[in-house]
């Protein structure tokens, strides 16, 4: 797999899902929420909220935001083409749903050789949620977002040689993406050296390298945001319940 890339801020490694790291529309980069939150703390008293990178303020209104996302993918944004896929998909941020469109988007940055564009068209193909299913295409994007250092993807491909009776190859994809803090991973390869599937050795060399990965990706900073983000959820849950009666 590629090298794994790391917060131009903090210099820590990003952490792999992606509700724990921030796109920044102004700038094309992409941070870890730690240092996303550490900011927007710094700055809540000020009347301007702005990049923790490059200082530019913040859309003022989904139309300005989509407005910014839409010459970023004019310029040959893939993360960019990605985010605006997704509202399309989803009619979001004020954009009439378009599945066509946000299918549009998701080849144009998987061309670009973003290994998130080739996972949601593995997605896609594979549920044939907003196109027609069709296995084949799934395990091509599936395959080509696992070499480009997609982790969720290469937990398929290894689900995939699970179902297949392909044991060998399975807990091959299974520990590479457990190196790298896949948890759901993880636990499918302890799960193998229980069933004797993993040997002993390979075991011990995975547990290590997970491990190293957590200690490689974590801050103060992230596990501040990610109890903000948490506290955050469960109230809005809470609302939502309030509503419901």
């Amino acid at each position: 797999p590629p090298p794994n890339e790391d917060c131009p801020i903090c210099y820590l490694r990003l952490p792999i899902e992606v509700d724990q790291r921030s796109y920044q529309l102004c700038c094309g980069k992409i941070l870890c929420r730690g240092c996303v939150h550490a900011h927007s703390v710094a700055v809540a008293d000020t009347e301007k909220e702005t990049c923790v990178f490059c200082g530019t303020e913040s859309s003022k209104s989904d139309e300005e935001w989509i407005e910014r996302m839409k010459k970023r993918v004019e310029g040959n944004d893939a993360q960019a083409m990605i985010n605006l896929g997704w509202y399309y998909r989803h009619g979001m941020k004020g954009l009439r749903q378009d599945h066509a469109k946000a299918l549009e988007l998701y080849h144009k940055s998987a061309k670009l050789g973003n290994h998130c564009a080739h996972f949601n068209l593995s997605d896609c193909y594979q549920k044939g949620s907003i196109v027609e299913r069709d296995t084949r295409k799934a395990t091509y994007h599936r395959e080509l977002g696992a070499m480009a250092g997609n982790v969720h993807a290469r937990y398929n491909l290894g689900c995939d040689e699970v179902n297949a009776g392909n044991m060998d190859r399975s807990f091959k994809h299974l520990m590479v993406s457990a190196n790298v803090c896949h948890d759901l991973s993880m636990k499918r390869v302890q799960e193998g050296y229980r069933k004797g599937f993993v040997t002993k050795d390979d075991y011990a060399k995975t547990i290590r390298a997970y491990g190293n990965s957590i200690d490689e990706m974590k801050s103060d900073d992230r596990e501040t945001a990610a109890a903000a983000f948490r506290a955050s959820s469960a109230y809005d849950k809470t609302q939502l319940t309030k509503i419901a009666h």
